[in-house]
């Protein structure tokens, strides 16, 4: 007995010295998502060089089908999309760029079932934006675009995607509003033009609820040169299959000599840098600054239409676009955010008076200038006084 409680004692101690086990970390290290380092870009040079790349591209478009006499919408867009189709798959296989394709899980049921029916509401509204530049202007055509976010809740309401909401109605009629003063102001209305550019704002509107209701799970989330990698060669097919029926039979060499094959080569390449500059734009901003970015390169673009091609604007246009692009900005950001927002610019805007304050009544009384003579510009006539007429009128008389 004694030995064997002996034994007892012995091996309890035995047990209490055994250390405790390890405790394993609920992370592997090695596993473990490395930051990648801050960009040493500022974000301004993205905001800047897709402002620039977006205005160049559709002013780019218009002088090609308007001004060289290059009346093929559908082919310049079909050679748009071969040139995206060879350039994403060069940077596949030689660049980062297109990394999140890896992440998207297509199978062949998927690019059946979502790929090519996007991709044919894709070129349909591409064809119809570009045939629209032969007949409107590019700043009236940008009025019109401003409708889209009302296309797109239509179009949602339309193919059951979104319940009907009756604020966002009240929301968006702002924007139909002030675009219909502009549409009534426009002096050069195209009958045509303007049912092609609203049929390309509903081909559009349709292809951004279907992404939205077949691509929107985390496994199918592309980002902007990632779509265009899959979407570019299914478009491509199918606009070369219309210009094939519509176009190609009218079209000859000379036709692409007097534009200029680099011409259209620098063309292909600036809008295929433009699908690049969106990627690294909605990485490195805020929703925010997106949204003021489309309405200022709207506006930039209204003027170079202006300053480029002489388009004539009524001030009534001025006035209805204002609306819409008032409506659209409070309809994208929403009340509160827009809110806190201009109540810290006017923060900011106070701090800057305070510390420069003659620089700020310059500046205020500048912007107060160039209101005045574009308000001014626009309601004043257009015409000026020509004395040829009244000279060869008495020149008439005497003979």
């Amino acid at each position: 007995m004694g030995n064997d409680s002996e034994k007892e004692r012995v091996s309890a101690e035995i047990v209490r010295s055994v250390p405790d086990p390890p405790v394993l970390p609920t992370v592997n290290p090695a596993l473990e998502k490395i930051e990648p380092p801050a960009s040493k870009i500022h974000p301004a040079v993205y905001v800047i060089s897709w402002i620039t790349l977006s205005s160049t591209t559709i002013l780019f478009n218009k002088w090609i089908l308007d001004t060289a006499k290059f009346h093929y919408p559908i082919a310049l867009t079909t050679w748009h999309l071969t040139f995206a189709t060879i350039m994403t798959q060069i940077l596949s296989r030689t660049t980062t760029l297109l990394d999140g394709r890896k992440t998207v899980k297509m199978t062949g049921r998927l690019f059946l079932r979502a790929i090519v029916p996007i991709g044919a509401f894709y070129s349909l509204s591409l064809i119809c934006g570009n045939m629209t530049y032969l007949y409107l202007s590019v700043a009236f055509i940008q009025m019109l675009k401003a409708t889209t976010p009302v296309a797109v809740v239509l179009a949602g309401w339309a193919m059951g995607a979104e319940k009907v909401d009756v604020t966002k109605l009240f929301n968006v009629s702002i924007i139909v509003i002030g675009v219909v003063i502009a549409s009534f102001g426009e002096i050069k209305f195209v009958l045509i033009g303007f049912i092609f550019q609203l049929g390309g704002i509903g081909f559009e509107a349709f292809r951004l609820v279907l992404v939205q209701s077949l691509l929107s799970s985390a496994e199918y989330k592309m980002d902007p040169l990632v779509s265009l990698y899959y979407f570019a060669p299914v478009c491509a097919i199918m606009n070369f299959c219309f210009a094939l029926v519509f176009e190609i039979p009218r079209m000859s060499m000379t036709q692409l000599y007097n534009v200029g094959l680099w011409i259209l080569l620098l063309n292909a390449m600036i809008a295929f840098a433009l699908n690049i500059s969106v990627v690294f734009l909605i990485g490195r901003t805020s929703s925010l600054v997106l949204t003021l970015c489309g309405v200022l390169k709207d506006i930039l673009l209204v003027v170079a239409s202006v300053a480029i091609w002489g388009t004539p604007v009524s001030g009534l246009q001025y006035f209805g676009y204002s609306i819409a692009l008032c409506g659209l900005v409070y309809y994208k950001l929403g009340g509160g955010m827009l809110k806190t927002q201009l109540g810290e610019i006017n923060r900011a805007w106070a701090e800057y008076g305070v510390r420069h304050p003659a620089l700020r009544k310059l500046i205020v009384s500048g912007s107060v200038l160039v209101l005045l003579i574009l308000i001014l510009g626009s309601i004043a006539p257009r015409v000026g006084y020509d004395a040829l007429p009244s000279i060869r009128a008495e020149n008439q008389k005497t003979t």
